[in-house]
Formats: C-alpha cells, structure tokens, sequence
C-alpha cells in the first residue's frame, strides 16, 4: 500500500475520487497528509470532514525553496512515497522536484502536449477557442519543465458545439479523478518491489 501526500490550492475535487476509491477498496493506498497554500482552499476543509491530516504551510514566511523545503519535511514525516499535486497553483523548485524524482504526478486538464502551461478555467477556455474536437486529461511525472514530465495516462473525451468553460471543465473533470486512480495503481504495481 502506498502512502500519498497531496498537495492542493483549489477545491480538490479529484481527491474526492481517490477517497471514494479508497473507501470501496478499489485503490490500495492511503492519504496521509494533505498540504495547502491557501488558507481557505476547499480542499483543506474537504481533508478535515474525511478525517485526513491537513495543514496549511503558508508561504509568505518562506523563501520558494524554504517553502519547499518545508513541505518536504512534513511529507517525510507522514512517510509519504507518492505526492500528488491536485489544483496546486504553485510551480515547485528544482531542489523538491530533485527530491520527489518520479514521485510526484500531476494531473493536467489537457492532453498534453497541447494546452500546457495553463491552470484550471484558462486551459478549458484554451481548448473551446481551438476548434479542437477533443480534449481531455493528463496525468504526468512532474519534472522542471512545467507539464512536460513523462506522461503515464491520458483520458478523452469529445468537445460538444454547446460547451462552454463550465460544461467541458466538468466532463474533463470527471476523467480525471479516474485518471489520477488509474496512475496510482499503476504506481503501487511499479514500485512495489522497491
């Protein structure tokens, strides 16, 4: 069983996912902690009702290597082997992605290569713009290079004539809590003889 630490900014709605998995066996792992920079993120409030540990770190108090640093420190405490970046609206050093060397994936609301760099609404509205016929998820390796780490999934799904922002953010949504307990899977099988 593996240990997952996530780090999240937003409303962590994928983490939902990976709890529900958890809950009905499907996934054989664990949250251990999860870490924000926001002192109000949902995702803070998400962990406490399901009774997982969660700490906000905040970053005004920190150089960004200090502050990296620092989460690494309470990950290693909680003995995390995974960390998971789910809405995480900071870019990590050099000296934490070093650290965390394929162990730390994230999800991205594209497929990427296409539509990097953004977060959130932007890439969805990114994607609307195109003209693109299909979207989807990425779950990737994080390296130095923001969204260009290896990529372990990719999930797809067709953009309709009607969608907007809200709707197409929604339906990717939905594939990537699937994508994201997929690549933990996938994780635990490769790295259980370690």
């Amino acid at each position: 069983m593996r240990r997952l630490g996530i780090l999240g900014s937003t409303r962590g709605t994928d983490m939902l996912a990976i709890i529900d998995a958890i809950q009905k066996k499907t996934l054989s792992t664990s949250i251990e902690i999860v870490l924000s920079n926001k002192k109000d993120a949902v995702i803070l409030e998400r962990a406490r009702v399901h009774h997982l540990n969660s700490e906000f770190v905040d970053p005004a108090l920190f150089t960004k290597v200090a502050y990296d640093k620092k989460l690494s420190e309470i990950l290693h405490t909680y003995k995390v082997e995974l960390v998971i970046l789910i809405g995480y609206m900071r870019i990590l050093s050099k000296p934490f992605i070093n650290e965390w060397r394929n162990h730390i994936i994230n999800v991205h609301p594209s497929l990427l290569p296409a539509f990097a760099g953004g977060m959130d609404k932007n890439v969805h509205q990114a994607v609307l713009e195109s003209g693109v016929k299909e979207t989807g998820c990425t779950v990737h390796y994080v390296t130095e290079d923001v969204d260009a780490g290896p990529i372990l999934i990719q999930k797809k799904c067709p953009v309709l004539s009607d969608d907007t922002t809200e709707t197409l953010k929604e339906r990717v949504q939905k594939l990537e809590g699937a994508a994201l307990i997929e690549a933990i899977s996938t994780f635990n099988a490769e790295h259980q003889h370690e």
